[in-house]
């Protein structure tokens, strides 16, 4: 019995060691939490922010659309662990600047959609003559339908299905050889641009501006203006536009004389500072024999120009001084002159201009043909009839280029020089006859025509007294 009962009170014990170690789950992280107190309040501030931010998602969606937008809400809340956090947003201003409209899909731009492909290969082509943008197409590879497709567009339509001889065609073909662009060059500065759009081909006309500068230039001449200008670097265009200036006063296949000069501003087209040519003489002085002669270009209200003295008299006269420019005279004006062919003497009533074959002859002055024919003294001739019975006579001609009873203006070509009849080379015989006399060319006073007119006096002098006093200037700086 005894036994019993010291069985009886280790088994008592036992359990009491069993109970003592078997502790409750709940107490067993209690424990833990007590010896983690650091972590725990990690954790539960964790918690926190989570909400925190779910909540700011939440009224994210209740944000206004307008462009700028400001968010400013503040949270709070108390811990008695913790203590007291206060946690605050932020100002939050979120703005778009330049934000891209929209692509229209039925209004695409040519960039947006041509350029996903780069031009590889250009290939230019010079229209010839009897070229057609089909044959010009074909050659290059492509089809009909091509062409068809290009020319649905209207500018390309317009300018290409005209096309001329000497213009350019440039193409461009991209990686796989199919065609991307086509350039149309229509002058220096003026292209027809025709690109591949995701809607077809559209045409473009681009235009690269020409500046205009001034420039001023000026000779003295030795044997000739032409030789003289081509010295100082001028065109051949704008040496002779200095002759037709004066052209009404000085003879200059005849009456220029060494040491005789010439100045003048006139006009220089750049484009992209790259010199292209010369426009305009704005104003010009020529000194022939002692005598100075000086013209200024005037535009009117109307849009027309003219050249004109300083004090407003026109250059232009009833007739021209030579009815060729520039060309060596074989004898004068001489009525004793001895004839190299009839070997004796005969009354020269006119002027020679020796000159190559094919020179051309101009009118001298507006008026009517009176006789357009040949006979062996004159060979191929034409007479004009003027007014104030003037009657210019031309002879030995290669060429006659009007008929009988035609009229004619004032610098027209009428002929060309040859040595038809009595002519042992080639020259012109240019006769000027007034009221049945002969007159000499050179020196016969030539009807004026008429000065600037009074309503555009001032408005003259105002626009051509700078130029001359530019002109002036210049002139007196020169050696």
């Amino acid at each position: 019995m005894a036994k019993k009962a010291v069985n009886s009170k280790n088994m008592i014990k036992q359990d009491y060691k069993t109970n003592k170690n078997r502790i409750a789950p709940h107490h067993f992280w209690l424990a833990k939490a007590k010896l983690h107190w650091g972590e725990t309040i990690a954790i539960a501030f964790g918690i926190l922010l989570l909400g925190v931010a779910l909540t700011i998602g939440d009224d994210s969606e209740e944000l206004d659309s307008t462009p700028v937008i400001s968010i400013t809400q503040e949270l709070e809340f108390e811990n008695n662990e913790l203590g007291n956090v206060n946690l605050s947003r932020k100002p939050l201003e979120l703005q778009w600047q330049n934000y891209p409209d929209a692509i229209d899909p039925e209004n695409p731009t040519i960039d947006d959609l041509t350029e996903s492909k780069k031009a590889i290969q250009e290939n230019t082509v010079q229209v010839k003559s009897g070229d057609t943008l089909s044959s010009i197409f074909s050659k290059q590879g492509f089809s009909a339908r091509d062409v068809y497709e290009i020319t649905q567009d209207p500018l390309a339509k317009e300018y290409l299905t005209r096309i001329r001889p000497g213009k350019e065609l440039i193409f461009k073909l991209d990686e796989q050889g199919q065609l991307l662009n086509v350039h149309y060059l229509l002058s220096i500065n003026e292209t027809l641009q025709i690109k591949k759009t995701a809607n077809g081909y559209h045409g473009e006309l681009k235009t690269r501006p020409i500046e205009i500068r001034q420039a001023f230039a000026s000779g003295i001449i030795d044997d000739s203006l032409f030789n003289a200008g081509k010295k100082q670097g001028l065109s051949d265009t704008l040496i002779v536009k200095l002759a037709n200036i004066f052209g009404w006063d000085i003879d200059f296949a005849l009456d220029v004389r060494k040491n005789d000069s010439f100045a003048m501003i006139y006009e220089q087209k750049y484009l992209d500072d790259e010199l292209i040519g010369e426009g305009e003489i704005l104003v010009a002085q020529f000194v022939n024999q002692g005598e100075v002669f000086q013209a200024v270009r005037y535009v009117e209200a109307s849009g027309s120009s003219n050249y004109y003295s300083p004090t407003g008299d026109s250059m232009r006269k009833a007739f021209l001084r030579s009815p060729v420019n520039f060309m060596y005279i074989s004898s004068n004006f001489n009525p004793n002159r001895y004839h190299p062919i009839l070997k004796r003497y005969k009354a020269h009533n006119g002027i020679d201009y020796r000159a190559k074959t094919g020179t051309p002859v101009y009118a001298a002055g507006d008026g009517k043909v009176i006789a357009s024919s040949f006979n062996q003294y004159n060979g191929k001739y034409i007479f004009i009839q003027h007014g104030n019975n003037i009657t210019t006579k031309y002879l030995h001609l290669s060429k006659r280029t009007v008929a009988n009873g035609k009229r004619v203006k004032q610098g027209q070509v009428i002929g060309y020089v040859g040595a038809t009849g009595m002519a042992e080379a080639p020259h012109l015989h240019y006769e000027f006859v007034v009221n049945g006399a002969h007159r000499n060319p050179r020196t016969v006073k030539l009807p004026q025509a008429e000065p600037i007119a009074k309503s555009e006096k001032d408005r003259f002098i105002a626009s051509t007294q700078p130029l001359l006093s530019g002109l002036e200037a210049r002139t007196r700086l020169l050696p």
